[in-house]
């Protein structure tokens, strides 16, 4: 009898199914589906990128050189920041605002775009500290923050770069920053679980609870 009921018990098997379905949609958003950039993306978004408000800020070559080498997989964008220590002019009142605030105003809108294009933040760090380890490197210009975004693929790069909200957005930066720089890298080794894994997991937790807690319902 008990066999029975857990057999046709309603929410005792859905939610593995569900489960399942939310990780695929995951995997859609998160994972690279379109392949190495081809050689007429890169003349398009090289073309674009010269007529773009952010034009100036990167070097082309360098950006077509790593366009060219793409491998399709997600890399992560590290960057240093040196934020103006005094006051800065507002973007749009002109008025008068701490650098960290305009930045602040700044990352708010860069995430969102981030986000729209399958990146997301790995780690926003504060520098508390000078160089200790450095040799053949000019001196420390004072670095205020450290970040690394993670971004889904080197065609994202380009159309989050391109995006009206992040060119909208750009002014801000470029008023809270002295002086950056960033650069793309991929992972060798991390310890940390990527959202591979722990979406997966938590996913795998949800359905294990509503499972257990369907049987519990009907077992009492």
């Amino acid at each position: 009898m008990m066999d029975q009921a857990l057999g046709i018990l309603p929410g005792a098997w859905w939610a593995w199914p569900v489960a399942l379905f939310a990780y695929l949609v995951f995997r859609l958003w998160y994972d690279n589906w379109g392949g190495p950039l081809k050689p007429a993306e890169i003349d398009a978004f090289l073309a674009q990128m010269d007529r773009s408000p952010t034009a100036g800020y990167t070097d082309p070559a360098v950006v077509r050189a790593f366009l060219e080498a793409d491998d399709g997989r997600e890399f992560v964008m590290s960057n240093l920041v040196r934020l103006h220590p005094e006051p800065q002019p507002h973007p749009v009142s002109g008025q008068p605002t701490k650098a960290l605030v305009l930045m602040q105003i700044y990352v708010k809108r860069f995430l969102r775009v981030l986000v729209r294009h399958g990146g997301h933040p790995l780690l926003a760090m504060r520098k508390v500290g000078g160089y200790v380890d450095a040799w053949a490197t000019p001196p420390d210009p004072g670095w205020t923050i450290v970040g690394a975004m993670r971004y889904r693929s080197r065609r994202d790069m380009m159309k989050l770069s391109l995006d009206s909200g992040l060119s909208d957005a750009h002014p801000f930066k470029t008023a809270a920053t002295a002086m950056t720089f960033s650069f793309p890298a991929q992972v060798i080794v991390a310890f940390a679980l990527r959202p591979r894994i722990w979406v997966a997991l938590v996913l795998a937790l949800m359905a294990s609870l509503v499972h257990l807690l369907s049987l519990i319902r009907i077992l009492v």
